[in-house]
């Protein structure tokens, strides 16, 4: 193998695809890697955790084809000092060298053969609005597991319905839910939130992206030209998130987002001394918010808001809070409540697509 590319290229590729190597030491030396693939008019760039598949085309001079895996924390602190221009790669007896100039860096490699490729996806490609991703990923990514013991809750459940596609993501506490007309043929499946993280990274600046969904393989594939991201659908059975929705209400109030926001941090400080709860009171006077079993009044915050029906109190983990209001870009928000121990759902006066749900914390006050 011999080639010469823009080292800032180069750079780019193995910084991404060094994100999907597996998080701990693995059995096989050759998945702790990145691996490159240089053939007559391409020069690859892989890595994986085989759940994941990361696949990144990357343009350059060929001299001569060939592959091998190096270990990417090191070339990577070497190509971090180069200057920017052309860097040379060659490998020779199992080591890879990269020159610049005056300087120069060896570094060892592995052989090839056993590295793990992606199966070729046996399902139609669609070529996808990024939109989709833009939009809804951020409303709903926060609300998924990062816990593996149920491995359902750490993915988002695609939910196809003749030309309705819903999008659902829980950890057990809170739920996202988003509904989005499409022409497109989706099949319902669970995909992993921490995948669909990265298929955001690489829709930034691109109108589409390719799709396949192959339910052989039970994976699906997004790219772009640059870079495609392969991944293991999460197996099993999402729970009937509809079970949570209430069905009807008895409080409905309209609150400023920033406002909410605000005092939501404020009285954080205080409820870090009690689990990290916040009551809020949701009165005809205003919106009160105090931390839990607080021994006096001077820890409070009051709002403006609008309310219709009677007055309630209720109790959050504040950080689910914050965590929602950080992902919607709505100017206020509408909660609705039916009483102290049930589900509270959130979403925007202006966009009936999209709904939050964050269960209570019960509390004994007294």
């Amino acid at each position: 193998m011999k080639i010469t590319l823009d080292k800032n290229e180069f750079l780019s590729a193995v910084q991404t695809a060094e994100r999907f190597t597996p998080g701990r030491l693995n059995t096989s030396a050759a998945l702790q890697g990145v691996y490159i693939n240089v053939k007559d008019d391409a020069i690859d760039i892989r890595a994986t955790d085989l759940n994941v598949h990361c696949h990144i085309v990357i343009p350059g001079k060929i001299d001569e084809p060939g592959g091998q895996i190096f270990e990417s924390k090191r070339v990577l602190e070497f190509l971090q000092l180069l200057q920017n221009g052309n860097i040379d790669l060659e490998e020779k007896d199992g080591t890879l060298k990269i020159s610049q100039g005056n300087t120069k860096g060896a570094f060892p490699t592995l052989p090839t053969e056993e590295y793990p490729l992606p199966p070729v996806l046996k399902g139609t490609k669609q070529n996808l609005k990024t939109d989709l991703f833009i939009k809804n990923m951020p409303r709903l990514l926060f609300s998924a597991s990062n816990d593996d013991a149920r491995p359902v809750l750490t993915g988002v459940n695609f939910v196809a319905n003749e030309s309705v596609l819903t999008l659902v993501a829980t950890d057990g506490f809170r739920l996202s839910v988003t509904k989005e007309k499409t022409m497109k043929d989706f099949s319902s499946m669970i995909v992993p939130a921490a995948f669909l993280r990265e298929v955001m990274k690489i829709c930034k600046g691109k109108k589409t992206t390719d799709f396949i969904y192959s339910p052989e393989e039970k994976m699906v594939m997004f790219g772009t030209e640059e870079i495609k991201l392969y991944s293991r659908l999460i197996e099993g059975e999402f729970p009937p998130y509809e079970r949570v929705v209430p069905e009807e209400k008895k409080t409905v109030v309209k609150v400023r987002k920033d406002d909410l926001m605000r005092n939501t941090k404020l009285i954080s400080i205080f409820a870090r001394d009690f689990s990290n709860v916040v009551l809020y009171n949701f009165t005809s006077e205003g919106l009160i918010l105090s931390p839990k079993k607080e021994a006096n009044e001077d820890n409070t915050t009051k709002q403006e808001i609008q309310i219709e029906g009677p007055d309630i109190k209720v109790a959050f983990n504040y950080r689910y809070v914050i965590d929602f209001l950080n992902n919607i870009s709505t100017e206020e928000v509408v909660v609705e409540l039916l009483r102290p121990d049930a589900p509270v759902l959130f979403k925007s006066p202006k966009d009936d697509t999209f709904f939050h749900i964050i269960m209570p914390v019960r509390i004994q006050e007294g």
